[in-house]
This record gives C-alpha cells, structure tokens and sequence, in this order.
C-alpha cells in the first residue's frame, strides 16, 4: 500500500534564527560553475535557489546562498514532523488502538458490539486490519450480535473538500487525516487483459460493503497512451462504472483511487472483511464512542515509530506525515481532540526550543549574516508540505539538520532518508550512488533536496538546496550538480 501514498498558516513565534554560524562572512558566496550551468540550462534564474553547505561536527561552513529567504520547502516539511516525532516521542513509540469486546462472550457469540478507537495510526492498511479482526477471532469471536463501533473522535479535523489542493479530489495522498484511518481511504483497482474474451478484467482491492464496481471493461487495439482517461471511469457512492475501453496493449496497470465516501470507507472496509473472514455481524458498521470505563480485551500495536518515519520520508507519504503531524499534539494533551492548529503550535514550539539549544561546534555561535526578519519567520501547515503556504528558509532548515544530527536519535533519523541512486524517492537520482541520505520535496513550481552527503573525503556535510520557480520541474540537475560538489569536498573555485 506504499503506493497510495489544510490550509491555515501559522507563522513561528520564535525560532531558529540564530542559526549557529551557518553563515559566517568567509563561507562561499557564489555559486559553483557546474551548477550555474545546470541553472542556465534548466531556464531557472540563480535568484529562485537557496542553499545552505556546512560541515558536521566542526560547523565549517562552505556555501551560502540566499539562506535567510522564506521559500515553500514542499515536502522537506517532513523533515520538521518526522525530527520532532523522533525527539519527542522516541524511537521505540507506537500507537495504541484499542478494542473492546462490549458484551458477553458465550460460544462464540458476542451479545454486544465490537468497539475499535482510533489514536492516529497510520499503519492500518489492509493486511493489518486483517490481523487485528483475525486477533478478535482468535478470542473466540465468530459472530456479533450488535455492531462494529468505529470511534474516531481523538482527532478533531476540519471539514474540507480533498480537491481543494489541487483539483484532484481521487488522489490517494488528498485523504484527509483521521484518528481511525484504515488502508489511507483508498481503493486499487487492476486491469488485466483477456484477448480470447475481448475484455480487460477488473478487481478491486479491498472489496467494500455496498460497492458494486464494474467486472470488466471492453479491450480497444492500438498502443496503450492515457489509459486511464480511456476507461471514462466513474467513481460514484456506491459504483464505479467504467465507461470507455482498456488498450490490450497496455498489458496489467493498477489504479490507486481514494474511495469517494471517505467518511464510510473504514466501515464498509470492516463490514467487508469480517463477513470474507466467516464471521457473522447482526448489526452494521458505525460511528460511536468507546466504553468510558471498561478496559478493552486488547490493544492493537503499530511498529515502532523509527519505521514509520523511514515510510514517511523515504517515500515521502504525505498522509502518514498528517496523521503524525496530529499525533503529535494528541500525546501532548490526550484528554482532548487533537486539531491542526495545536499541532503548529506544538511543532513552532520544539522549533523554538531547539533554536535555543547549543550549536553543533559548542556553544551557541552567532551568525554573521543579518537576523532574519519576523516576516522571514517559518510558516507551518499541515505537517507534510502538501501546501501552497509553508514557508522556511534554507537557513532554518539547515539548523534543523545540525540539530538533528547532535542528537541521540541521529541513526534514526539520518537512515529514514532516501539514499542517492539506491532508493525511495532518490532511486533515480543521477548524483553518486549511496553516498548521501536526503530528502526530496516537490510541488508545482517547488523542487528541492535536504539532509546529508557523506564527502570522498570522509567528510559529513548538511546540503540544504530548494528553488522555487514555474521551471523548478526542469531543475533536478541544479540539485543534483549541487550534490556532487559536496561528494567532492566543495572544491576552491
């Protein structure tokens, strides 16, 4: 499911601006050859860059670039939620979702209702719901009287529409965050061709309660172009229609689609399951609230939370940042519903507190550039840079590296990245293979990478480098001519 991968600014009280010699007044100030040919070459201004070199350990700093500007980082906003999740929470952390058995259980009956509590899991695809029913069923659970009772109420979400990002509302990484969010809300379709029966066959995975989609769809010759806009598909309330043709020469696609009824994808999702399962249900699936008093018959466990963040920033997933984006202020105050504007507050007040904390060479070194204006102060969102308004500076992104890197759970962190040429989103990456772990952020007119680069010379840099311009998609070889000369030591000019 790694494949499925709101708008309210806040702005940062305090915070980073003192970026511990990030910019003392020998740093390089211009910009390598190579890589002002990459910008000539990708039509990109040398004004739309911002880039931050220094070393690990020693604070020598190596290149500075318009640092103190506030740019949209994209997703290197991940950066931020996974670094504080890390150091706030630990390593080892999970979530909890409990379950209840709400009633006697007599020969395999439950006279009563099974009630799951979401916490903000964002590992509950598929294959893990199914080993949390088959976890009811091995209590003794094989048919419920009552219903399945689905409590998301730990998080307090505003209602929005989840194409007002982009006008793709079936984008797998629109779903909106929730407490109880099972298998991110979405639905893989599959397309296989049959030539001797003319048709491609369709399944859908998972199957849901009360949701026909159609079974096949008629083959068309020619090569395959924009197959999905030929199948004319559907999605409605209840049916997906597939109304054009499915080239054979397309051979087997798949489909990631958010379900159009987001609000009861997780109790079709379960009323499906536990009925493929050979159990029986009496009622329905629903929203209500947990028992207040009663201990539930077992808690439901995600992996440690070092693998979660390896998922969030090595494939980038912007719904599992969201979901921990939230966690976040639910664990700082679990008594009442966590909401997006709480996790800002939490997440500018762990930004604050590290600005105040010693540099990496000793001491809290004071930068020679300028101090950032208050309106170059970070904007935060939504935790994963799916946003048009986050603002940082490659400066304060930088800080947040070196911080990072100082910390205990270094190891942690560094190897969630992606690493160059090898994996994750950096699998492509035409940069020297395996020897830096950064993370890749990209919107409509955003491109950038930040984290570590690991020198010929043995040498550990922080590289922080974003454009933001209409051509920013052309300028991949820009960060990449960036990398390569830091592998190399940043080489005198």
């Amino acid at each position: 499911m790694r494949a499925m991968s709101r708008i309210r600014a806040a702005t940062c009280a305090a915070l980073l601006c003192g970026a511990a010699a990030l910019a003392p007044l020998h740093a390089a100030q211009n910009l390598p050859p190579e890589v002002q040919s990459a910008l000539q070459r990708a039509r990109v201004p040398a004004s739309a860059l911002s880039v931050v070199v220094q070393e690990t350990g020693s604070g020598r700093p190596v290149l500075h670039w318009r640092p103190h500007e506030p740019v949209n980082p994209a997703s290197l906003a991940k950066l931020l939620t996974t670094a504080a999740a890390l150091d706030r929470l630990g390593p080892a952390w999970r979530w909890r979702t409990p379950v209840w058995l709400d009633g006697p259980l007599r020969d395999g009956v439950l006279d009563g209702s099974l009630v799951i509590q979401g916490s903000g899991d964002p590992t509950l695809v598929l294959e893990r719901v199914w080993l949390l029913l088959r976890r009811v069923q091995a209590l003794g659970v094989r048919e419920i009287r009552g219903d399945i009772v689905l409590d998301g109420s730990a998080f307090a979400v505003a209602e929005a529409d989840p194409g007002d990002f982009d006008g793709e509302a079936l984008r797998p990484y629109n779903v909106r965050p929730a407490a109880l969010l099972l298998n991110f809300r979405s639905v893989i379709y599959t397309f296989v061709p049959d030539a001797a029966a003319g048709v491609a066959r369709v399944s859908a995975e998972p199957p849901l309660a009360a949701t026909v989609v159609d079974a096949s769809v008629p083959l068309a010759a020619g090569p395959c172009g924009d197959w999905r806009a030929a199948l004319k598909a559907g999605f409605e309330a209840g049916r997906t229609r597939f109304a054009g043709n499915y080239a054979a020469a397309c051979g087997e696609q798949t489909w990631p689609v958010a379900d159009p009824q987001p609000a009861t994808y997780d109790a079709r999702l379960l009323e499906a399951l536990w009925r493929e399962m050979g159990g029986r249900l009496h009622g329905r699936a629903r929203a209500g609230p947990a028992p207040a008093q009663a201990r539930p018959a077992f808690e439901w466990l995600s992996p440690p939370l070092a693998e979660v963040v390896r998922d969030i920033n090595k494939y980038s997933n912007n719904l599992m940042a969201q979901q921990l984006f939230l966690t976040l202020a639910l664990q700082a105050a679990p008594q009442q519903p966590a909401t997006e504007e709480a996790a800002r507050a939490l997440l500018n007040q762990w930004m604050a507190e590290r600005s105040a904390e010693p540099g990496p060479a000793g001491g809290r070194a004071e930068s020679a550039l300028p101090a950032a204006s208050a309106a170059a102060q970070p904007v935060l969102d939504n935790g994963s840079g799916l946003s048009r308004h986050t603002r940082i500076s490659a400066q304060q992104m930088a800080r947040l590296l070196l911080q990072a890197y100082d910390s205990p759970v270094m190891s942690e962190f560094m190897s969630s990245l992606p690493i160059s040429g090898l994996d994750g989103t950096l699998r492509r990456s035409r940069a020297t293979p395996g020897q830096a772990h950064l993370k890749t952020g990209s919107l409509r007119d955003v491109n950038g990478v930040a984290g570590y680069v690991l020198s010929d010379s043995g040498r550990r840099y922080v590289l922080v480098a974003i454009v933001n311009h209409p051509q920013a998609g052309a300028a991949r070889p820009v960060l990449d001519a960036l990398v390569q000369w830091t592998l190399r030591d940043a080489p005198r000019r």
